[in-house]
């Protein structure tokens, strides 16, 4: 990646609250000129994280009221500034919890210091990212002046391969917690079609583990099944689009499909994934409509859980869309409670456990200003919306085999495995 020639904290009117320069070759002004051109993007509706001027290049991130701005003259990894940015707005966050222009005022000093190269430990030199660990970096950049006028020692992580963990890590009780965790995003016509299916995963790990210890992790993946001559004798998953956390050897991983790295302490995402398989609507709702009069109408709603009965959804949220103009709508269930809120313009169903299999009913009647003009609003209705969790459950059948851990010391760890699922954009168009 190409060198940044400067790096810009702009106000909400483009104003510099925090400005470095790295390499001497962008004058302070480029900042107007970079608000100028944002606002020609913008009334023009090309708006883009990445604008150009005059051979100049104008990368950018918006964070509650600032402008978070990269600038260079040289031909960059646009994409790897960006996820740069990001990185350096959560340092800023670790060190003084939320991210905005009073925030960066009153904490010029660190700020400064983060950014400074004459520091070791910087995450800038000569306009190379270089150091971005937030909890490392908090280790010898202190918050604390004091702090900061005693010569730290280098912290291991700064001098080991492994940047993303520090030594001497010591807990009474060695625990690590997997939750496998899916989202079903799902998009179905008013004919029952279903328009869009995919499913979102991640692997979300929280270690609290002593020492420098080597975890390694096995799926039932269809890849290392094939490979073995193992495929038809258990379930295996094709897994798309895999992305790790930058602790696993992904030499390892190429190799012979084991997940192997050294975690970070504490909570991080291992590994996300994603299915396009087609997938059946773990809960169906519709509705039917009922005119008793030109100005009373009745909804019937049905919704079935379509998975298996040893399973049972929590926490579900039916977000069912009414007329804007409904008069005092009154409601029924066969399970759950279900409020009308005006401010959504939607009648919303809470059921505290939906069990698989099962069928429960809805009816809610209430009044228009007429027949009529319902008609006129039908075609615009939004669709319904579905929220849920089925814990001890997944879509794509997804399981861990193994999480061993592994350290010199010899201490036994306990690991915990959990599997979830829950609704991501998860809607059903009516013909209501």
């Amino acid at each position: 990646m190409s060198a940044i020639s400067a790096l810009l904290f702009l106000d909400s009117k483009g104003k510099p609250v925090l400005f470095r320069d790295y390499r001497g070759d962008i004058p302070l002004r480029s900042a107007d000129r970079f608000m100028s051109k944002l606002n020609e993007l913008e009334e023009s509706g090309k708006s883009s994280p990445v604008v150009q001027d005059e051979n100049v290049s104008y990368i950018y991130v918006q964070h509650s009221n600032l402008y978070v701005l990269a600038i260079t003259r040289t031909n960059v990894n646009a994409a790897a500034i960006l996820v740069f940015l990001h990185k350096l707005i959560e340092i800023f966050k670790h060190y003084f919890q939320e991210l905005e222009e009073e925030s960066l005022q009153d904490n010029f000093v660190i700020a400064y210091e983060l950014l400074d190269e004459a520091s070791l430990f910087d995450v800038m030199d000569f306009g190379h990212p270089q150091f971005t660990e937030a909890k490392i970096l908090s280790e010898y950049i202190k918050t604390d002046a004091y702090k900061m006028a005693v010569q730290a020692r280098p912290p291991m992580a700064v001098t080991n391969a492994v940047s993303w963990r520090t030594e001497g890590i010591s807990y009474k009780k060695n625990e690590v917690f997997l939750d496998v965790v899916e989202s079903v995003n799902l998009l179905v016509n008013s004919n029952g079609t279903v328009v869009r299916s995919e499913v979102v995963g991640a692997l979300k790990m929280r270690a609290y583990l002593s020492g420098m210890p080597e975890c390694k992790l096995g799926l039932n993946d269809k890849v290392l099944f094939e490979a073995q001559g193992r495929v038809g004798r258990q379930k295996a998953v094709d897994l798309e689009d895999m992305k790790f956390h930058q602790c696993v050897r992904l030499a390892r991983f190429e190799n012979d499909r084991t997940i192997s790295f050294i975690p970070p302490d504490g909570a991080f995402d291992l590994m996300t994934y994603r299915l396009s398989q087609n997938v059946k609507p773990l809960i169906w709702v519709e509705c039917q409509v009922e005119k008793h009069s030109r100005s009373r109408i009745e909804y019937l709603v049905k919704a079935r859980s379509q998975f298996k009965e040893r399973s049972a959804a929590t926490s579900v949220e039916i977000v069912l869309p009414l007329p804007p103009d409904a008069i005092t709508p009154t409601v029924r269930t066969s399970q759950g409670n279900a409020v009308y809120a005006p401010e959504k313009e939607a009648l919303v169903w809470k059921i505290k456990n939906f069990p698989g299999g099962r069928e429960l009913l809805l009816r809610c009647k209430f009044g228009l200003p007429s027949v009529e003009a319902e008609e006129e609003n039908r075609g615009r209705m939004p669709p319904i919306k579905v929220k849920f969790e089925i814990p001890y459950f997944t879509v794509s059948g997804i399981q861990v085999r193994y999480l061993k851990v592994i350290e010199k010391s010899g201490y036994q760890a306990l690991p915990w495995v959990r599997y979830i699922t829950t609704a991501g954009d998860y809607e059903i168009r009516s013909a209501a």
